[in-house]
């Protein structure tokens, strides 16, 4: 994630989405609340990189290197966070005595 500068209000912001999926699992299975963020972001990052043109013809010749983007920061970024989860997994996964 090197193009991204992840400094304070990077991780408010992340943090702040993260909380309103967290309160989204009252209502519904994480996997749905899941398909739902992922569906958000799709739908944003599409506005971004439409925004970041100036015509259709720009739009359609840019739109397979705007997905493989986003495609490899996703990747990148499930990845880093999956390592994480993996590295405390026994921690916060013990049974009580």
């Amino acid at each position: 994630m090197s193009d991204i500068l992840r400094d304070k209000q990077f991780w408010d912001m992340a943090d702040s989405f993260i909380q309103v999926a967290n309160g989204h699992l009252d209502e519904a299975k994480p996997s749905r609340v899941s398909a739902a963020a992922l569906f958000a972001a799709a739908r944003f990052n599409a506005f971004v990189i439409a925004a970041a043109t100036e015509s259709k013809a720009q739009l359609i010749a840019e739109k397979e290197s705007a997905i493989a983007y986003f495609m490899k920061q996703y990747e990148a970024m499930l990845r880093e966070n999956l390592d994480e989860h993996m590295a405390r997994y026994d921690e916060q996964n013990q049974q009580p005595s």
